[in-house]
């Protein structure tokens, strides 16, 4: 049987994951895109759309919506207006020689 103590909390076993050189490339890859979609979908969540509603409000399709949410490749600087306008939230960039990512703007 395994002891309280003995367990590893997600954090931990995430940082084990992203030594390992592979992982780390698909998450470096794909970090930016990760965090539009959390963006995404915490909008949606937070005023009770589907994706389909989402779509309509953004004047895109709903697969369009599935794919922001998959987040497996970084949306287009158009996109990001798009949601932008649409959603009526800020994305704001941050691009150095060594990351690409979003940064808060709360």
């Amino acid at each position: 049987m395994v002891k309280m103590s003995e367990l590893r909390n997600a954090e931990d076993l995430a940082q084990e994951e992203l030594r390992d050189p592979e992982v780390r490339r698909e998450y470096d890859r794909t970090a930016f895109a990760n965090a539009v979609a959390i963006r995404v979908i915490g909008y949606r969540v937070e005023h009770g759309l589907s994706q389909s509603a989402l779509a309509r409000k953004l004047g895109i399709r709903q697969p369009t919506v599935a794919r922001l949410e998959a987040g497996e490749h970084e949306p287009s600087l158009g996109t990001l207006a798009r949601l932008a306008r649409g959603l009526g939230i800020d994305f704001s960039i941050e691009i150095t020689p060594h990351t690409l990512g979003l940064r808060d703007t709360a």
